[in-house]
Parts: C-alpha cells; sequence; structure tokens
C-alpha cells in the first residue's frame, strides 16, 4: 500500500510539475498520464505532502526574524534577510518561480476539486476547501491583498484581480464551514480514496477537527481585528467534533526513508540528505533563543536543537549564534547546534507532521482566555505546555513540564496571562511552525525582548510587517499589482496587525 501511494504521488508530480503545452500533446506512454486521465485519488497526497512541505521548511527567514535562527559562523552576511532592506526578488519563491509555491499548491487543490466535482466525489472538495484556507492565510499573512478568486482559473485569467487580505480571511471561513458541513455529511470514501488520504485515512471527524482548528486559527490571527468572533465561534462549536487534541497530532502517513527523492523534507532541508551529508550550515539556533531554555532550566532545547558538532568548549555541547553578528575567526558552523534536533526530526524516515496538538492547544488556551471557548484558561494552557514535552518526547515529560509550570512558566504569578500563553507557544515551536512566531510578534508584540539583527546596516529598520510582491507581478500583472499601492514592508501592515 505504501508502494502505491509512493508511486501515485510521482505519477501526479509528473503530471502536475510543468505547464508546458508540449508536454501534455504527448499521450503515447501510459506510464505518463495526461490531465484527463488523472482522478483525484492521484492528487490528494502531493497536494498533502506538499502543504505539510511548506509549513515545514519554507520559513526560515520568519525564524531568523523573530529570534529563533542565528547566522552560522561559516557565513558572511545575508542581505537583505539581516539588513530588513526587503525587495521584490526576497522570498519571490514564496509565490512565483518554483515548482512548489502555495500558489502551485492551490491550483492542484481546485485541480483536485474539479476533478471531485465531475465525479461527485465531494470528500475530495471538502479536503479541496481546507487546504485552500490554509494556502491563501499564509500568502494573506505575507502580503496582505493577493488574488483570490480570480487567482486559480488558470489560462482563462492570466492577470487576476487582487482581493483585501479581511474579505479573504472572512470568505476562508465560509470555506471552512461548508468544509465541515461536508465532512457531516458523511460522503462515501472509497478503499482507494481512504488510501490516498495519507493524513487521516479518510476519517471524516477528523477532517472535522482540523476544520475547526483552522477556522480557530484563522480567528486567532485576526484577533485584534476583530475582537468578538461570536458568530464564528457558534459554528466550530456546533459542529460537535472539538479540535486537534493532545496526543492526536495530524500527522502524513506517508513512509519516508534515507533514500534519494524519500527523505523527511524537515530533515533534508535543515540537517541532511540520504547519504548523510549536511544540508544546512546556514541556520544555527540562536543565542537569544538557548539562552531563553537554558536561563530557566528548561530542558526542552536539548530536543529541539542538535548538539554541535565540533563545540569550542567541550564542556558545553549546545551553542547559539547571533543573528546578523560579524564573522568571529576561526569559527565554522559546526562550532554551533543545527536547527532541527532529535525531538523534532530524528532521521530522514522520520514522520512529517501537518497540524501539532501543541500549536492547537495553544490556540485553544488563547481562545479561552480571551473568553470565546468555554472552559478553564489555567488548564488548557498548561495542558499546551505538557504536550509540548511529550510531542518532543522528552524523558519524564510530564515531571519536567510541571516542573516548568511551577516556576518560569507560572500561572499564578504572570500578570498578563495572554502574553504568558504566547511566549510559551513561542518557546514550543521552533523550527515546528517557525511561521506563528512571526504572525504573532506583529500582532501583539510579544515576545517583547526579541532582538533586532545585529547586521550593522539596518539603519533604523526593524523586523519586517510583510514581504514585497515578487517582481514576476510587477513584470506580468502591473495593473493589479500596481493598484495595491507603494509597498514598504517597514510600514505597510497585514489587515490584523493593528498595532
Amino acid at each position: 500500500m505504501k508502494q502505491k501511494i509512493l508511486l501515485a504521488i510521482l505519477a501526479t508530480s509528473l503530471v502536475l510539475s510543468g505547464c508546458k503545452d508540449s508536454f501534455f500533446d504527448i499521450n503515447t506512454n501510459p506510464n505518463r498520464p495526461t490531465i484527463a486521465s488523472v482522478t483525484p485519488q492521484y492528487i490528494l497526497p502531493m497536494v498533502l505532502k506538499q502543504t505539510a512541505t511548506r509549513m515545514g521548511t519554507q520559513y526560515s527567514f520568519a525564524a531568523s526574524w523573530t529570534g529563533y535562527y542565528g547566522r552560522g559562523a561559516s557565513y558572511g552576511p545575508s542581505l537583505p534577510l539581516e539588513n530588513y532592506s526587503i525587495t521584490p526578488a526576497f522570498q519571490q519563491g514564496q509565490w512565483a518561480n518554483s515548482t512548489t509555491t502555495w500558489f502551485d499548491v492551490l491550483n492542484d487543490a481546485e485541480l483536485m476539486a474539479q476533478k471531485a466535482e465531475a465525479t461527485n466525489e465531494t470528500f475530495f472538495l471538502g479536503v479541496s476547501k481546507v487546504i485552500k484556507a490554509i494556502g491563501f492565510m499564509y500568502l494573506v499573512d505575507m502580503y496582505n491583498n493577493v488574488p483570490y478568486k480570480d487567482a486559480l482559473k488558470g489560462d482563462a485569467n492570466i492577470a487576476p484581480a487582487y482581493e483585501k487580505g479581511q474579505d479573504i480571511y472572512a470568505d476562508l471561513l465560509v470555506q471552512l464551514e461548508e468544509a465541515r458541513q461536508i465532512f457531516k455529511a458523511n460522503p462515501e470514501i472509497s478503499d482507494a480514496t481512504a488510501t490516498a488520504d495519507v493524513l487521516f485515512g479518510g476519517d471524516l471527524t477528523m477532517w472535522r477537527k482540523l476544520a475547526n482548528t483552522q477556522s480557530l486559527k484563522l480567528l486567532i490571527h485576526q484577533s485584534e481585528f476583530a475582537q468578538n468572533p461570536t458568530a464564528e465561534i457558534a459554528k466550530i462549536t456546533a459542529d460537535g467534533s472539538g479540535f486537534i487534541e493532545a496526543g492526536n497530532s495530524a500527522n502524513l502517513t506517508l513512509s519516508f526513508a534515507n533514500n534519494e527523492g524519500q527523505v523527511n523534507p524537515v530533515y533534508m532541508s535543515y540537517v541532511a540528505d540520504q547519504s548523510g551529508i549536511e544540508t544546512d550550515a546556514f541556520n544555527r539556533v540562536s543565542a537569544y533563543l538557548l539562552n531563553r531554555y537554558v536561563s530557566n532550566n528548561d530542558i526542552r532545547y536539548q530536543y529541539l536543537f542538535d548538539k554541535a558538532d565540533s563545540p569550542v568548549d567541550p564542556n558545553i555541547e549546545y551553542v547559539g549564534a547571533i543573528f546578523g553578528g560579524p564573522t568571529v575567526q576561526g569559527l565554522y558552523s559546526a562550532n554551533q547546534s543545527r536547527v532541527v534536533g532529535p525531538g523534532i526530526v530524528s532521521s530522514g524516515s522520520a514522520p512529517m507532521w501537518f497540524f501539532t496538538s501543541v500549536e492547537s492547544l495553544f490556540l485553544q488556551a488563547e481562545a479561552t482566555q480571551r473568553g470565546w471557548l468555554a472552559g478553564n484558561a489555567k488548564t488548557t494552557y498548561e495542558n499546551a505546555v505538557s504536550e509540548s514535552f511529550k510531542w518532543l518526547n522528552v524523558t519524564n515529560a510530564q515531571a519536567e513540564a510541571t516542573d516548568l509550570l511551577a516556576n518560569s512558566a507560572n500561572w499564578d504569578n504572570a500578570a498578563n496571562k495572554l502574553e504568558l500563553i504566547i511566549n510559551q507557544k513561542y518557546l514550543s515551536l521552533p523550527s515546528i511552525n517557525n511561521f506563528e512566531a512571526w504572525v504573532d510578534y506583529r500582532r501583539l508584540g510579544f515576545p517583547t525582548d526579541v532582538p533586532l539583527s545585529a547586521n550593522p546596516n539596518i539603519q533604523g529598520r526593524k523586523i519586517p510587517l510583510r514581504l514585497m510582491y515578487p517582481q514576476s507581478e510587477y513584470s506580468y500583472n502591473n495593473a493589479n499589482v500596481t493598484a495595491q499601492g507603494d509597498i514598504d514592508p517597514q510600514t505597510s501592515k497585514i489587515f490584523w496587525d493593528v498595532n
């Protein structure tokens, strides 16, 4: 069965990796099917894997800006990452010029929906809506206004209009409600469909939980813009299935291996390839972040990060780096700690997460503290912290968590409960979800002591509020992108950033 799934991904990748008409004109080889012959079952595994890969591997820039990562000592300054002078070329792979951008993933999700609509396989329609809610959320959170309803029409609309970020968010919540209703209607799940669903195996209740959790995430992201989401919370509550809970993360069931093309994407991006050759010597855990754990006797750093391969002082095995710091003669990346440790991904064959129980519980803790959800905010918060230790497979996880909660992470001693929740969320998600730290910092300003780049050329600039639209948009969709006005990542905010 696992082999069939891998073959399905390969076949779908062959079909969808290019968009030249000449490719699709060739239909003589049965092992290279055309778009017309592809079914939703072939598209779904790839869409799920690529969505998880984007979330897990594409946000090292956000990790650097929010204090998670420093620059490995083997490298010199990296601009504009370190001086915050963002250009249209910076991170344009989030949008274009790559085979796995968000718009590529979303187009595949749309194709899956079209195929499913033709065959009346409503399950895939619901899944497509969930994937689109995730992908468009990331795009809005990076760029604010983006193409939305016109974005996935292919050649029928090669210059899509932009829509306001807040309008897109509002419609994403509508789409997630429609997804919940589709799953709630108990659509037929064939054996082939259950096999293709490499996230939940066709478990409709789990898909409803994911839709609910993603809805809550959208509401949390815009917490300062729309502060009383009573109607949306009522829809989530009415569904009755709840959220992704402790011990029940949404994980891909795909089997990864230390073979070419089969390595866990996070391990491949930040640790090593199938031959054990290091793939990332640039990103190293920041000295700021490492000190946050060490100074509070928080043992999680030993699971989140790797020991330095060659520490300068053999008695200090975990060594941080300075983001934007000067080059130090005789110091190398091997003297510092990698950003992905054994608690996150222990090897290239380790499983891959899609949406962790840790993040879900922290979202619930914040929502409960805000009065959106019923329950005890302290209990939900403490469960979230404990889940972080358990998710990382910390030895004596509950005892370690209990000790932390009695001291530096103590609820009762915190003057600002929301700040406490966000700070612990921040310490629970490095290299697991780097993007959330950037969102939380922009919308709330926590943690309050995130250091600016040490690069001497920042010239008064601060952590960027957004990305620039890519150059390709100015070249091929100029009228629509220029209609968004002059964009300055230092002052142009995402709609939910009202601070």
